[in-house]
């Protein structure tokens, strides 16, 4: 119980750390008595992100005050579920007379299994860009290509598309350019019981312009994928969420927030000291290097050009689209991309 409850006064950071040690992934937000006040899930969290709140503001505005639960005296079985199946909820509290938390069921407790419900299933395309050199990782990347990096006993690339495989999803595609022949490879001696295919640069497009080969291939939304990334999250709500919101493409950002251990000068227009900002903190959402794209938007890109998915965001824009962010936790975002990166990845994929 203590792993799912969280104080009101709790930041937000605090709350997406919390989310991301239970795998219930809700939390039940209680008072100093243990009294339910609500529940806190990531979409909660989302929507406050996305509203321009900061991480270390508290979960007060956050949070659903409403909760659905069930009292301890009318436990029955065949109403949990009807009550599951009408919320299309994963987890309903328990409660004592005095609205005290006293134990909690999940979908999974109540229906006797663990598959995900179809509406967690996706039958729908994912691109992975791995065609770069990955030049950040040498010299590594001097002898195996970098879709192909150990990390945690197998290659990054298989951890990508495993995330993917528990949607259900089975159709992907890879751009390669460097060291093609090995990923090629690779993938005839696997045997993968998903479709794979391939399509080859002939020279490097950047993070978007090999996208430009897939225009009669793809004819519904997909995701895209840099291939040093893994993405922990929930990968049909991302889906959903791009849907539902109408946008023309969708990226996945990882909430980051910087902490200076030092007081900052802020000067005047003088040159004179104005104030100084002890130990300040800022907030900021970083692209995580995953997204979701309406295929039309293929159409923008040039023939034969290098042009990088900024570009592809500045033309949605130009003509009028929409770009999604899907925060996502900081620790919800691994990064195998860079050194610094690859030697936390290492740990946090043990770990998982």
């Amino acid at each position: 119980m203590k792993n799912i409850t969280i104080h009101p006064q709790a930041t937000i950071k605090e709350s997406m750390e919390a989310l991301d040690k239970t795998a219930e992934k809700v939390l039940l937000v209680v008072d100093d008595g243990q009294v339910l006040i609500g529940t806190l899930t990531d979409g909660d969290i989302r929507r406050h992100i996305l509203k321009g709140r900061n991480l270390s503001g508290t979960i007060r505005d956050a949070f659903h005050p409403n909760p659905i639960f069930i009292l301890q005296e009318d436990f029955d079985p065949d109403k949990i579920k009807a009550v599951f199946l009408e919320n299309k909820i994963d987890l309903i509290p328990i409660l004592g007379q005095d609205r005290k938390v006293l134990d909690f069921i999940t979908w999974e407790k109540a229906f006797g299994n663990n598959k995900r419900s179809e509406d967690q299933k996706l039958d729908v395309p994912v691109v992975i860009m791995a065609g770069g050199k990955g030049t950040r990782l040498e010299p590594f990347t001097r002898v195996l290509p970098k879709p192909l990096i150990p990390v945690g006993g197998k290659p990054v690339i298989d951890h990508i598309i495993d995330k993917f495989r528990v949607c259900g999803i089975s159709e992907f595609y890879l751009t390669i350019h460097h060291m093609s022949k090995i990923i090629r490879a690779y993938f005839e001696e696997k045997e993968p019981d998903y479709s794979v295919g391939i399509v080859e640069e002939d020279e490097p497009r950047g993070t978007a312009g090999s996208l430009k080969l897939l225009v009669n291939k793809l004819n519904k939304p997909f995701f895209v994928s840099n291939c040093d990334v893994v993405i922990e999250t929930d990968y049909a709500d991302l889906y959903r969420f791009h849907m539902q919101n109408k946008y023309d493409i969708t990226l996945v950002a990882s909430a980051k927030q910087f902490n200076i251990p030092y007081g900052i000068c802020e000067l005047n227009g003088g040159g004179s000291l104005e104030r100084i900002e002890e130990k300040p903190e800022y907030n900021f959402l970083v692209n995580a290097g995953m997204y979701v794209l309406n295929p039309a938007v293929l159409e923008l890109i040039p023939d034969k050009q290098l042009f990088h998915i900024t570009h592809l965001i500045d033309k949605i824009k130009e003509n009028g689209g929409q770009i999604g962010v899907y925060p996502v936790s900081e620790k919800a975002w691994i990064d195998v991309g860079q050194w610094a990166e690859y030697r936390k990845a290492l740990k946090v994929i043990e770990d998982i």
